[in-house]
C-alpha cells in the first residue's frame, strides 16, 4: 500500500505539479503540448480534401495513437488524484474531480473518438477534436495569468456586458419605432431589430435603415459600439498588466537555486 501511495503521488507530481522546476514534469508538458498542437493542425489540414485523401492513413494512426496517449493521461490523472489534498476520498475525491473545469476538458478531448467507434462518423465530431487545444491552459502559465485575470476583473467586466446589453435595448427599440413605418418586413419587431444591430454598425449589407432617424441612430451606434469594445478591452488589458506586475513581483523573491520562496 505504501509502494502505491508513493507511486500515486509520484504521478500526481508530474502531472500536476512541480511544472516549474520538476525535468520529468517539465518534459512530459512540453510532450502533451507539442501533440495537442500536431493534432489541431493536422484536423485542420484534414478538412482539405486533397490533403485527407493523400494522408489518410497517417491521419488514422496518428489519431489512435493520440487519443491512446489522451486517455492514458487522463485515467493516470483519475487514478492519482486522490494524492491531491482536495481530493481525499478514493471515491468522493475522483468524483469531485471529475467535474472540474480541466477533467472536462481532457474527457471532451478524446470522447468523439470512442463515440465513432460505435459507427458514427458525423462531421460534428471532427470539431470537438479542435477542443483539445484548450488542454494546453492546463501546461501553459500564460493562459493561467488570462484566466486570472477574468477571475479578478469579473465584476467589472459583469458591468460592461450589462451596460453592452442596456444599449443594445435602447438602440434597437429606438430604430425599430423609426424603421418599422418604413420597412416593416425588415425590422418587424424589436427582437428582430436586435438581430440586425450589431456593436459597429446596422444588417448584414443587405438591410440598412430608409429614414433620416434611423440613420443618426445607425450613426450613433457606429461610435458608441467603438467604444463599448474598448471599455472591456481596457479592462482586461489593466488585468493583465497587474498580474504580469505579481508575478514579476512573485518570481523575483524565489531562490534561483532551490526554486523556495525567500522569507
Amino acid at each position: 500500500m505504501i509502494g502505491i501511495k508513493i507511486t500515486r503521488s509520484r504521478i500526481w507530481e508530474v502531472l500536476e505539479h512541480g511544472k516549474e522546476t520538476k525535468h520529468p514534469s517539465r518534459l512530459f508538458n512540453i510532450f502533451i503540448i507539442a501533440l495537442i498542437i500536431a493534432n489541431v493542425v493536422l484536423n485542420i489540414l484534414g478538412t482539405i480534401q486533397r490533403f485527407e485523401m493523400r494522408y489518410s492513413a497517417f491521419l488514422r494512426y496518428f489519431e489512435l495513437t493520440s487519443v491512446i496517449i489522451f486517455t492514458v493521461e487522463y485515467s493516470m490523472r483519475m487514478w492519482a488524484c486522490t494524492a491531491d489534498p482536495k481530493y481525499p476520498n478514493s471515491f468522493l475525491g475522483r468524483v469531485k474531480f471529475f467535474f472540474t473545469p480541466m477533467a472536462l476538458i481532457d474527457l471532451v478531448a478524446i470522447f468523439p473518438f470512442y463515440i465513432s467507434l460505435g459507427g458514427t462518423n458525423l462531421i460534428e465530431l471532427r470539431l470537438f477534436r479542435i477542443f483539445r487545444l484548450a488542454k494546453v491552459g492546463r501546461y501553459c502559465s500564460s493562459l493561467k495569468i488570462i484566466k486570472n485575470v477574468f477571475i479578478n476583473k469579473k465584476e467589472e467586466l459583469i458591468l460592461s456586458a450589462f451596460i453592452m446589453f442596456f444599449i443594445l435595448i435602447m438602440i434597437s427599440s429606438l430604430m425599430y419605432y423609426a424603421e418599422n413605418s418604413a420597412q416593416p418586413e425588415k425590422f418587424s419587431s424589436i427582437p428582430a431589430t436586435m438581430i440586425l444591430i450589431t456593436s459597429m454598425t446596422v444588417g448584414y449589407g443587405d438591410i440598412w435603415p430608409a429614414t433620416m432617424l434611423g440613420k443618426f441612430i445607425a450613426a450613433c451606434n457606429a461610435v458608441i459600439g467603438i467604444g463599448m469594445f474598448a471599455l472591456p478591452t481596457a479592462i482586461i488589458g489593466a488585468g493583465l498588466v497587474e498580474e504580469i506586475e505579481k508575478k514579476k513581483k512573485k518570481t523575483s523573491h524565489i531562490c534561483p537555486h532551490c526554486n523556495k520562496l525567500i522569507e
